[in-house]
């Protein structure tokens, strides 16, 4: 064979491989979500993108709300699923990140749970309080308070507010600002603490134990979120849908027992 058509054959040979290799990464996405039933929840999803779109979906578990976005900016994630908007539009404007919402997920209410008291009118004065330390979170926590009458704040619907944003104490709480993920282990450590309820159900915790909690007309549904340009991609589409399924549905309500308002319906 000529050495000119063996070039030819072999750099078709070496094209098509290229396309067939582009081909088989379109078709595979990577998705970061917090350790624990929030994974189980998109493991359902997972299965519903392979079998209707031929779409496999890698999880990568995360323990902390920073990283995830980390890796999506760097583009170790095609998409992340565990906040709110609040809290994305926090890091996008503290860290500049070109993030997009695909689609909604879940509500996740937030409430506030103790392991020494069976109602807030227990609480006593001086009580220590654990609240989230994260952006918006904390805030949502402090608003609740607020909205009970346990303390005011200088402005009630500042969703990033902490505790120098405290106006009026009057049962003196002192407040423990701690990692979200940690909040079911330091329950047993102080009189109160906020936990969202994608920490509860590993704790043992249904949202019908808070002492107070969000109602369900929360504005805080979790989102699929992807990097500015990519909402629109086939993939990102698909796996929208395949989350947003009845059988998602059915194993959040399994695992969450009325803790997850799905946020798409």
């Amino acid at each position: 064979m000529p050495i000119s058509l063996t070039r030819t054959l072999s750099a078709a040979a070496l094209s098509l491989g290229l396309v067939a290799s582009a081909a088989q990464a379109a078709d595979t996405i990577k998705v970061g979500t917090m350790a624990g039933p929030e994974t189980d929840v998109m493991q359902v999803a997972k299965q519903v993108a392979k079998e209707k779109y031929g779409l496999d979906v890698e999880i990568v578990e995360f323990t902390d709300y920073v990283t995830p976005n980390a890796a999506l900016a760097d583009g170790s994630l095609d998409a992340n699923a565990y906040q709110h908007e609040p809290y994305m539009q926090s890091m996008v404007n503290d860290r500049g990140y070109d993030f997009a919402i695909a689609g909604k997920t879940f509500v996740y209410p937030i409430g506030a749970y103790s392991a020494k008291y069976d109602s807030i009118d227990e609480l006593p004065d001086g009580a220590t309080i654990a609240v989230p330390n994260d952006p918006t979170n904390e805030g949502r926590s402090l608003i609740l308070l607020d909205k009970h009458g346990l303390i005011t704040l200088d402005d009630a619907e500042n969703l990033e507010a902490t505790p120098i944003d405290i106006t009026e104490n009057p049962h003196d709480y002192s407040f423990k600002e701690i990692e979200a993920a940690q909040m079911p282990r330091v329950l047993q450590d102080v009189d109160m603490a906020f936990i969202n309820s994608t920490f509860t159900q590993p704790a043992g915790l249904t949202l019908d134990d808070a002492l107070i909690k969000e109602g369900p007309d929360s504005p805080y549904v979790n989102l699929i979120v992807v990097r500015g340009g990519d909402q629109d991609r086939k993939e990102i589409q698909e796996l929208v849908k395949a989350y947003q399924s009845d059988a998602v549905a059915d194993k959040a309500q399994e695992l969450f027992q009325g803790g997850a308002v799905a946020g798409w319906k």
